[in-house]
């Protein structure tokens, strides 16, 4: 973590080191099984390789593009500016880029590498419905995903489940045109579909186990960014009646609307989860609005106890 005046976490710190471990560990052994069954991992590394260098560099554009947000100049958008310069001195941080994104969904999001390359993002949605202070606790929150160089540890964590991904699909491409150089008897039909068998098998349970892991430590992180956004401004009260008002007014946003922001759950403030059955739902990228309003009475009793 860069230097700044938010909180040191070292849980959210051995919480990364041990997902990256796992997650190395876990590639090890992956790549080990694709050279067994005879696979050229090389091009298939190459690849995926390519998919992370495009992922870590051109996160913060895709974010901004998914969203249909606009980098605003301190003339064009003057309040939002002022809040987050006092927050940036605050924390004694480099001030990222701003935009804003024409959605109605109240949300928020941070993204970028590092903190020289990050782009903090408002909707007009969550400007519209927070007051000022709130709004504040909100930004407070992303500027400690920044901080924390949380955006960047999850680009790398999400290489395996990409790499993954590419060999399942690989494999039934293979499958579907005869073997295409899979395995090492390729004279041999009925040996070939047994190879893409077992590798679409390991694949899915590197797949599985990958996502859970970032899973895991995604939701760690929205309550590491809670803690700190909230003594960083010292009202976790604030941040709270953000929380219920966002996750309130989600509910009378267009499923449409919600389905097509799913995909940057991880990125935002507060999930965005249309309702009944869905992938995002089932394994959340955030923890639940009572453990996060849990903590953060918690945390206002500790505060008023110090003041």
């Amino acid at each position: 973590m860069a230097r700044t005046r938010f909180p040191a976490d070292h849980g959210l710190s051995s919480r990364m080191l041990l997902t990256m471990f796992l997650l190395g560990l876990l590639y090890v052994v992956f790549v080990a099984v694709l050279v067994a069954l005879g696979i050229s991992a090389w091009l298939v590394l190459l690849i995926a390789g390519g998919f992370l260098f495009f992922q870590y560099f051109f996160s913060d554009r895709i974010a901004l593009y998914s969203m249909r947000g606009r980098e605003v100049s301190p003339q064009q958008a003057p309040e939002l500016h002022q809040m987050i310069d006092r927050l940036c001195a605050l924390a004694d941080m480099p001030k990222p880029r701003v935009a804003i994104a024409e959605s109605d969904l109240p949300n928020a999001f941070a993204t970028g590498r590092n903190q020289k390359a990050a782009v903090l993002c408002v909707t007009t949605g969550i400007m519209r419905r927070l007051s000022e202070p709130e709004l504040e606790a909100v930004l407070s929150h992303e500027l400690s995903h920044v901080a924390h160089r949380d955006v960047a540890v999850m680009t790398i964590a999400s290489f395996l489940g990409v790499l993954a991904g590419i060999v399942v699909r690989s494999s039934i491409y293979a499958g579907a045109f005869g073997g295409g150089g899979w395995g090492r008897s390729n004279d041999n039909r009925d040996n070939t579909g047994l190879v893409i068998l077992l590798v679409v098998l390991a694949s899915a349970i590197v797949y599985a186990l990958s996502f859970l892991l970032t899973r895991l430590l995604s939701r760690y992180r929205e309550l590491s960014a809670d803690r700190a956004g909230a003594i960083l401004t010292g009202r976790p009260s604030l941040l709270a009646s953000a929380l219920v008002k966002v996750s309130g007014e989600m509910a009378r946003i267009p499923t449409r609307d919600l389905r097509a922001a799913e995909p940057l759950n991880a990125f935002f403030f507060v999930p965005a989860l249309a309702p009944g059955f869905s992938f995002s739902s089932l394994f959340a990228t955030h923890p639940s609005l009572e453990r996060r309003l849990d903590q953060l009475a918690k945390l206002e009793t500790q505060l008023g106890r110090h003041a």
